[in-house]
């Protein structure tokens, strides 16, 4: 027997145990740490510009050009695509979970090349990039002037061209958003000038491109040289330009006679921008500001990629010029550090509180520590398997190892308690007994380890984003408890057979110490040492004896009621299985009652604010309203609100004159104590006063659980064209969806995540007249896209650095609809013709901002649950709603809403194939197909805690104190009850083994189930209690984080009060309904027997 032989080698079990510490304690080292691990599937992203064009323009000439051709990418699981009237196309391709991000890479700029070609010329002389990034901001970096003493541009200019690059090179870096954009070289046209000139947009470019070359005009003496060269020399000829002198003085046009005309005659030059529209502003607490909005790569570690961009950071700001300040307005990590921090909290209370409630129950302090040193021994040997399994030290991992705690206790628990019953009921010495009890229950401990196990093990082969969250549950508490079952096996007996003592052992050392003869000093020390531990253990006795006897009388009464009871109840089955049947009606009850979710919102010290203008909106209205609303957010809630960073132009919804989006950084958790200091009370309190704004739309929002799977909490979903009705009539349909909503009585905040339709001025070109006049379409084209959209026409060098020369027609000149009357266009014979000769002018609508997904025309709505509501019930919601819709508009999901449909799609199949898997080990537990459904049945009932229990924290949100954080039935409950499955079944399983055991030796079935479960009441009792009073913390915390382990630890605690309370009594009940009506089970004395008179029989008549 394996702890027959740690008994004897009770050093080799020490050895064994230290050295998976020390395995442990240098894995904790190498260990990465994060709020989550890789939950978001990887996504690559595709950024393309197309300057000057329009939404529509680039939709159809870049962005469904790409998308047409990302076919057979492996792990494809949806393409969305965004295409502005600033010339931007984005396509973000998100493949499955557990697809390797570099190849995802690779396999879509292999298709992007195919398309390359088929895109504009403009398009591919900017570049197009493709990038494996998420899509939310890890931490945004500001570079403000504290003192105003800088303008935007000149700091957004020192950003791109200090710290952008540097930056993006850091490792986990993905996609970096410059809010802002560096120095240009800005040629402002005056149209009056270029028609009295009788010189074209064209030419301008034209002279630009060749008088700022870099030529390469060769050498002297260059080989292959004459014979007996002397020397070698390199020949400087003509470069690129470097200030705005220079090229003031390109010549556009020259004559014989000396008359020049050069630039600065028909423009403006300057160094300037180069947002071609200068549509971004940034300000932090309303000073001028740059940011850069860093992404996190996906597959990164979130914690080393912020310290190795504050590191960066903190090497440029010693060379900052006077008047710059770097600052810090937004950033996800420190709610990583503070919620990894609170859960490690939590796992020391929860280790000292199981402690007291193991000293309590054993009320011997050798008794009790035993089970203690078992805790660090697996604790350290799961982080060694943790490190060997690639993961890293997150909350779900920190989750598992608290719930970790109570179950590795147990089985230690399990092994004191049965040594110390068998020791005194048997009076055998502390060996005798540990060999004893280690052969009573060492198929109980495996067998929970195994039901356990087969709880958990299934959850690691799910896929998705959920199956990441399971997986690191599941891993992290199968190796707990296969660890903690070795020790129960090895360290834990060698522990037992050489510490706990008991009247026998007493009574021997009494003996040997009366046979010494002769003083030995040793012996003397020895006896003053155990002088000393005995007088310790009197005075511990003499200080906790009243505790220990009130809590000894009361379990002894409980102890013989409960006997009774359950002598009652075996003789009673059809009133307590119809008792059993109204548990599992009110389970039901619950269970289709429990909102769905995804996973709890959380406070993680920031949330995010979105200002949308009307359509046509300027920059300058835009600013002031912007001063307006930080200065809303700001009143009455300085002390939670440290920092406010508006980008004016730039939001998650598009780039527009007339969008704004606001960083909001609140204090450290520390300062913000209590529930009116927290992100929810911020966001209810602001936002009566947001929707109050006038000519402008204010909200403000959380950030989701996993930043990395969308950027709001709340639903996200894509109302997509599939009937092909066209632009206007979806606009139309999505309108009537959020008028639907807005009297829905689940869902709020619902809202477009893009912009409205704007006014647009429609040039209609009569191609036939302008052949006429000898006007070609390429110059029309060529001569309004640079005066109204802006051309790239060439790249300088501003100290040291390669910018851009943009070519563009003065602001007066394209501020009113009568400036296109201005412009002339040169036809083949050199004249100029006025633009209105051709083309006329009328005004429609479209869109600034068409989305697209999964190749459809669509338009992206998000919102969020009403107060007592899930997000869950919101999603089924807004899907009623637009099933009102005609046919041909479906409704997909995106973000942390797909992952939160696909849990609750696997939900059902796993709690099944779990259920299934420890019927399977019972099974062979138990040798029989019968005996396994007295454990099963009692499966329903902590399930049934743990409804109740999440119901109970609803009922008291919505009635008597909203601010409580409701339970709903995401991954974390989910987990939660999977927990509560495998601990309801170690209850019955104690009482079940022990009554097969005593069934076995010969007695009746109804006295065998009672004096099994009375001798088993004790440590069912400890282990559950000592389970709750572990995962108690969890359920109690507060602060960063808190809401999921509140979730956790309500519904484990719940589930386990339920498991145990009535376990207890229906256990026996289902054992004697199993085993008389259910199985053909015959004992194993009655076989013995039965045995013995066929073989004397048998010898009978062979003697005959």
């Amino acid at each position: 027997m394996l702890s027959k032989f740690f008994i004897n080698r009770p050093i080799f079990a020490w050895v064994i145990a230290i050295v998976i510490m020390m395995a442990g304690a240098l894995a904790i080292s190498g260990l990465p740490v994060s709020m989550y691990p890789t939950i978001a599937p990887p996504s690559v992203s595709i950024r393309a510009t197309y300057s000057g064009a329009s939404a529509e323009t680039v939709s159809n000439t870049v962005t469904q050009i790409i998308e047409q051709n990302m076919t057979g990418l492996d792990g494809y699981m949806y393409m969305s695509s965004e295409s502005d009237s600033n010339g931007g196309a984005h396509v973000t391709i998100t493949f499955e979970a557990g697809t390797d991000p570099d190849i995802a890479q690779v396999q879509v700029q292999n298709k992007l090349q195919q398309a390359t070609t088929q895109l504009p010329q403009e398009v591919q002389q900017y570049g197009i990039t493709v990038e494996k990034s998420t899509s939310s901001f890890l931490m945004a970096v500001a570079l403000i002037s504290p003192n105003n003493k800088y303008e935007s541009g000149d700091l957004a200019d020192y950003v791109v061209s200090n710290f952008k690059e540097p930056i993006s090179r850091l490792e986990g870096i993905g996609d970096i958003t410059v809010f802002g954009g560096q120095y240009s070289m800005r040629v402002w046209l005056n149209p009056d000038k270029l028609s009295l000139y009788g010189i074209s947009t064209d030419e301008v470019n034209a002279a630009i491109k060749a008088q700022n070359a870099q030529v390469a005009y060769g050498a002297l003496g260059g080989a292959p040289s004459v014979e007996a060269q002397k020397y070698n020399f390199t020949i400087v000829g003509q470069s690129r330009l470097n200030t705005p002198e220079q090229f003031r003085n390109i010549v556009l046009r020259g004559d014989a006679d000396g008359h020049v005309i050069r630039l600065k005659d028909v423009a403006r030059v300057e160094m300037g921008n180069d947002n071609e529209e200068y549509s971004t502003t940034t300000l932090v607490d309303h000073k001028n500001a740059a940011g850069l909005g860093i992404m996190l790569s996906t597959g990164a570690n979130a914690l080393q990629t912020s310290r190795l961009v504050r590191a960066k950071m903190a090497e440029f700001e010693k060379t900052l010029p006077d008047g710059m300040a770097i600052v810090y307005p937004f950033d996800t990590t420190p709610f990583i550090t503070v919620s990894i921090n609170s859960v490690t909290h939590t796992l020391y209370e929860a280790i000292l509180l199981v402690f007291i409630i193991m000293y309590l129950f054993l009320q011997n302090l050798r008794a009790t520590l035993i089970p203690t040193i078992a805790v660090p021994v697996v604790l350290l040997g799961t982080f060694a398997i943790m490190y060997a399994a690639g993961f890293s030290i997150n909350t779900l991992t920190m989750f598992g190892l608290v719930l970790a705690i109570g179950l590795l206790v147990d089985d230690a628990i399990v092994v004191v308690e049965n040594v110390e019953r068998v020791m005194t009921t048997e009076n055998l010495t502390g060996r005798d007994a540990t060999i004893k009890s280690m052969d009573e229950i060492t198929g109980a401990l495996i067998g929970i380890a195994m039901v356990l196990s087969a709880v958990f093990i299934p959850m690691a082969f799910f896929g998705g984003s959920t199956g990441v969250i399971y997986r690191q549950f599941s891993i992290t508490i199968v190796s707990a408890m296969a660890l903690s079952v070795f020790i129960a096996l090895t360290l834990t007996p060698s522990l037992c057979a050489s510490m706990l003592k008991g009247k026998k052992d007493e009574e021997l050392a009494a003996i040997e110490e009366a046979e010494e003869k002769a003083a030995d000093p040793r012996l003397i020390e020895k006896r003053k040492k155990s002088a000393i531990r005995k007088a310790f253990e009197k005075i511990t006795d003499i200080l906790l004896s009243p505790i220990f006897n009130l809590f000894n009388r009361f379990f002894t009464w409980m102890t013989g009621a409960y006997e009774n009871h359950v002598r009652e109840v075996v003789h009673h089955l059809p009133r307590y299985f119809f008792y059993y049947a109204c548990i599992c009606g009110v389970l039901v009850w619950g269970f289709m009652k429990l909102p769905s979710s995804f996973l709890p919102e959380e406070d993680q010290g920031a949330m995010f604010t979105m200002l949308t203008l009307p359509a046509g909106g300027t920059m300058e209205q835009n600013k002031k309203i912007a001063d307006m609303v930080t200065d809303l957010m700001r009143d009455g809630h300085e002390d939670v609100i440290e920092q406010v960073m508006a980008v004016i132009g730039w939001s998650f919804s598009g780039v527009g004159q007339n969008n704004s989006m606001f960083f909001v950084k609140l204090k450290d958790w520390s300062e913000r104590e209590g529930y009116e200091k927290t992100v929810y009370n911020l966001i209810k309190e602001t936002s009566p006063k947001l929707g109050a704004v006038r000519d402008a739309l204010a909200y403000c929002f959380n950030i989701p659980a996993i930043p990395e799977l969308g950027t709001a909490q709340g639903f996200d979903m894509f109302l997509e064209d599939r009937g092909g009705y066209g632009h206007e009539e979806l606009i139309k349909a999505r309108n009537k969806l959020l008028a639907a909503s807005r009297n829905s009585e689940i869902i709020e905040n619902v809202r477009a995540n893009g912009l409205d339709d704007t006014p647009q001025l429609r040039i209609n070109t009569d191609y036939q007249k302008a052949a006429s006049l000898g006007v070609t379409a390429s110059a029309i084209n060529s001569t309004m896209s640079t005066a109204w959209g802006s051309s790239y026409t060439d790249d300088f060098v501003d100290r040291g650095r390669v910018k851009k020369v943009m070519v563009q027609a003065d602001k007066q000149f394209r501020s009113r609809e009568l400036d296109l009357n201005k412009w002339y266009v040169p036809n083949t014979s050199g004249e100029m013709v006025p633009f209105s000769a051709f083309a006329t002018k009328e005004w429609t609508y479209g869109s600034p901002r068409l989305e697209r997904f999964n190749a459809f025309p669509a338009v992206e709505i998000t919102g969020q649950p009403k107060t007592g509501h899930s997000t869950g019930e919101a999603m089924d919601e807004i899907v009623r709603l637009a099933k009102q819709l005609p046919d041909g508009y479906e409704v997909e999901w995106t973000g942390t809403s797909f992952q939160e449909k696909q849990s609750g799609d696997q939900a059902p199949f796993l709690y099944a194939i779990s259920l299934v898997v420890v019927f399977l080990s019972l099974a062979a537990l138990y040798e029989s197909w019968s005996i396994p459904f007295a454990v099963m049945l009692v499966v329903p009932l902590g399930v049934c805690g743990s409804v109740i229990a999440a119901m109970i924290t609803q009922w008291w949100g919505q009635f008597i104190n909203p601010n409580i954080h409701s339970v709903y039935n995401d991954v974390y409950f989910q987990v939660g009850l999977l927990t509560t499955i495998g601990l309801s079944a170690k209850n019955a399983i104690l009482i079940v083994e022990f009554a097969k055991d005593i069934y076995d030796s010969g007695a009746k079935l109804t006295d065998a189930v009672v004096k099994a479960a009375r001798i088993r009441l004790r440590p069912i009792l400890m282990t559950s209690l000592a389970f709750i009073f572990g995962v108690l913390p969890l359920a109690l915390s507060s602060g960063a984080g808190s809401n999921s382990q509140n979730e956790i630890g309500i519904c484990v605690i719940g589930g386990m009060l339920s498991a145990t309370l009535l376990a207890i009594v229906f256990v026996p009940v289902f054992f004697v309904f199993v085993m008389r009506y259910c199985t053909k089970y015959i004992p194993k004395q009655v076989r013995e027997a039965h045995a013995q008179k066929l073989a004397a029989k048998t010898g009978g008549i062979q003697n005959v």
